[in-house]
């Protein structure tokens, strides 16, 4: 069975700051989107996030090595990553995962900094 890699990286944001949501959703306007339309080995990033609930990053990689390359990296930074700064916590959890198939809607995909 052939899938892509995928990784999760989630905050919480039950003890964030007020307008952390705003905060966020700035800094993924302003840098981060940017950052990772550009990065080797991506295939999409998405940022989800609950308002005082959590915030999260969910990547899929070409591969399992491009995506054990990021994590590595990105766990020995994680809890001094931007977003760990304007949240004021590192993240809950970092976890592996396996994309078995992406759809695209009849609407067609979307890709944008901000919605």
């Amino acid at each position: 069975m052939s899938t892509l890699a995928g990784l999760t990286v989630r905050w919480s944001l039950a003890e964030a700051p007020a307008g952390v949501e705003d905060a966020l959703a700035d800094y993924v306007a302003d840098t981060s989107h940017a950052r990772f339309s550009a990065m080797e080995g991506l295939r999409f990033k998405t940022w989800r996030m609950r308002a005082g609930e959590w915030f999260e990053g969910c990547y899929v990689f070409e591969s399992a090595e491009a995506r054990s390359v990021f994590q590595k990296e990105f766990s020995l930074v994680a809890a001094d990553s931007p977003g760990s700064q304007i949240i004021g916590s590192a993240p809950i959890f970092i976890e592996e995962c396996e994309v078995v198939a992406v759809a695209e809607g009849a609407s067609g995909f979307l890709a944008a900094a901000r919605y």
